[in-house]
């Protein structure tokens, strides 16, 4: 059994040719951007948001969302990163942080709906479902990486559980069956971007910001009890910065959504 688990492990190099090597990781998570850029610009169009303006905020966004992904996987592992400065720059290897990527997309957002005089909230609403499912996608490149999984477990609770043999397969990694986190974390993403399509458009019941609060709080709740499952959390001392991150940010949402919700001049979702 274990010779057969380590021979169905899946190659996570997609092509390879010359110089040239394309990673699964790669892959996927350009699949998920994409889908994302495509159905913001179709929701952007309802609500009069130009088209133009989805592809120059990727042009901006995505470089430096990568950078600050990267860069906030290296701060929490610099133990490792500074006895091999050269491995810094091997985002294709995996080791980029989605928190780090949304704080820098974020940033970029805010000063990019600043200068084309978009509102940020409304472009926050339009993006938020999206982004979402492409965090559920990207999950994926971690499964063809055989990283961001849990604690030991058998093949028989797997299997359990209902999970495909491919997938089963895949979490055979050093030596043991792992807990598939990652496929939690996906599934849970790609539930948060059904819940928000299924809401967004409902009269009276959103008003501008809400979508983008409502996101920041199911990821941040999902993200917090997974978290607690994984073996290989960025750590800050004894804490799990991911679990501290998304404290930090359902209880900020919540608090903003009720401020906001006192005022009265805040209109409401258009749709």
């Amino acid at each position: 059994m274990t010779n057969l688990a380590i021979k169905a492990a899946l190659n996570p190099i997609a092509f390879q040719g010359g110089p040239f090597t394309i990673h699964w990781y790669g892959i996927i998570i350009a699949s998920g951007v994409v889908l994302a850029l495509l159905l913001s610009v179709r929701e952007g169009k309802r609500q009069g948001i130009p088209e133009d303006d989805f592809y120059d905020y990727l042009l901006w966004a995505l470089p430096i969302a990568i950078v600050c992904a990267r860069a906030y996987y290296v701060i929490f592992q610099w133990d490792y990163y500074s006895q091999h400065p050269s491995e810094i720059i091997a985002i294709w290897d995996g080791g980029i942080a989605i928190y780090g990527a949304i704080l820098g997309g974020f940033a970029v957002l805010l000063v990019f709906c600043h200068y084309r005089h978009i509102s940020g909230w409304l472009m926050m609403d339009v993006i938020a479902p999206t982004l979402i499912m492409a965090q559920g996608i990207g999950r994926w490149g971690n499964f063809m990486n055989q990283e961001a999984f849990g604690a030991i477990t058998t093949r028989a609770s797997l299997v359990a559980q209902h999970i495909p043999h491919w997938i089963i397969n895949q979490m055979y990694i050093g030596g043991h069956y792992r807990i598939p986190t990652f496929l939690y974390e996906s599934l849970w993403d790609l539930a948060g971007f059904v819940f928000l399509l299924l809401l967004r458009h409902r009269q009276h019941l959103f008003r501008r910001g809400e979508i983008f609060l409502s996101y920041v709080m199911w990821y941040s709740c999902g993200r917090f009890i997974i978290e607690g499952m994984r073996t290989d959390s960025l750590m800050l001392g004894s804490i799990r910065i991911s679990q501290l991150l998304s404290v930090i940010f359902f209880i900020g949402s919540l608090v903003i959504w009720i401020i906001r919700r006192r005022q009265k001049n805040i209109p409401w979702y258009m749709a």
